[in-house]
């Protein structure tokens, strides 16, 4: 692929009826503080993020949770002082909080929403944040509640759109009604379509976009754990997808979507990535990579086209009912939004 050419392949779309335009895939930047592999120095973490750009993707997401203490905000942030702010889509999120023994839990009283605001604003050394998610739901405070903190960081100008993160339907239907919601960020990928009978026509039918994290299955389609052995500090060596017998099982996906990718003369990645972006253009991948190539390769998803058929073809070459293992692991469980509303999980 010429690089000269990789910013007329980014176009750019609306997410969400509210008015915020992005690139047509995002970046999600958390791994660049060590989610997945040994977290990068800033000096390299913001030279990825500017070559980032330079291609014509401008979102980039981050979170006040990624990196030891809030790292990711201000490795972000430095990267930002060498980038024009106006042209970037700049989103990070807030609720997750995470003991010591790195037990996960969520906050989302209107105290604890400003309060991480304003501190996510020092951290990346902006003015107003693009667009703020409240990561996951707090079901111990209305959301109506939460969602009017958010409102008021609206009208005084230090967010310009709100998001939901792992959110049931319910919940968006309340949160939408004390304002609009401009996109909720769901796990969405060959290997996790859970979201696709319920919670995807809802956010069409409220003008709610779809920004989709993990949308490689956490890197299993771009090799990790089958071609590409995980490091040792990974968080994927406890991941129930990533482990044992349900690894073991899991490999044919892999394989499977690696046949497939021969035919239309692209990458099990680009395979993987181009099927999602199909799914519609309220539709926003948001991948992330601590290696250039990596991304260079994930661009180049874009020009890979699918009919109808072939994307029946994908689908089926990898049935989400036989997938092996939960989709994510330990105490975060509980707050995914298909396990939010299970008593046993309360």
């Amino acid at each position: 692929m010429e690089k000269k050419n990789e910013m007329e392949q980014v176009p750019r779309v609306k997410l969400g009826n509210q008015g915020l335009e992005v690139s047509r895939l995002g970046f999600g930047c958390g791994g660049l503080s060590g989610i997945y592999n040994a977290p990068l120095s800033h000096e390299d973490g913001c030279s990825i993020i500017k070559q980032v750009f330079n291609t014509g993707v401008t979102f980039f997401d981050t979170s006040d949770i990624y990196g030891h203490k809030h790292d990711n905000e201000f490795m972000l942030g430095k990267a930002l002082e060498e980038l024009p702010r106006e042209r970037v889509q700049l989103a990070t999120k807030f609720g997750v909080t995470i003991s010591d023994g790195m037990d996960f839990g969520v906050k989302g009283t209107p105290e604890y929403v400003r309060e991480c605001c304003e501190a996510s604003l020092k951290r990346l050394d902006v003015n107003y944040i693009d667009l703020y998610y409240q990561h996951r739901v707090d079901t111990s405070v209305p959301i109506e509640d939460t969602m009017k903190e958010l409102k008021q960081l609206v009208n005084e100008g230090k967010i310009r759109y709100i998001g939901l993160s792992e959110a049931n339907a319910d919940t968006i239907k309340r949160a939408h009604a004390v304002h609009p919601i401009t996109a909720l960020q769901m796990e969405y990928s060959l290997w996790s379509r859970d979201i696709e009978e319920e919670i995807i026509p809802l956010c069409r039918e409220l003008g709610i976009g779809i920004v989709a994290y993990s949308p490689l299955g956490r890197g299993f389609f771009a090799g990790k754990s089958v071609v590409e052995t995980l490091p040792s500090q990974s968080f994927l060596n406890m991941h129930p997808r990533f482990t044992g017998e349900n690894l073991e099982k899991n490999k044919s996906f892999y394989e499977r979507i690696n046949d497939l990718s021969s035919k239309h003369a692209c990458t099990p990645s680009q395979l993987a990535l181009a099927w999602l972006l199909h799914q519609g253009n309220d539709i926003i991948p948001i991948p992330g990579t601590t290696k250039l190539k990596n991304f260079e390769n994930n661009i180049g998803s874009l020009n890979v086209k699918l009919t109808e058929e072939q994307l029946r073809e994908i689908s089926d070459a990898v049935p989400v009912e036989e997938i092996a293992g939960k989709r994510d692991y330990g105490s975060l469980l509980k707050y995914m939004w298909e396990f939010s509303t299970t008593p046993l999980l309360k």
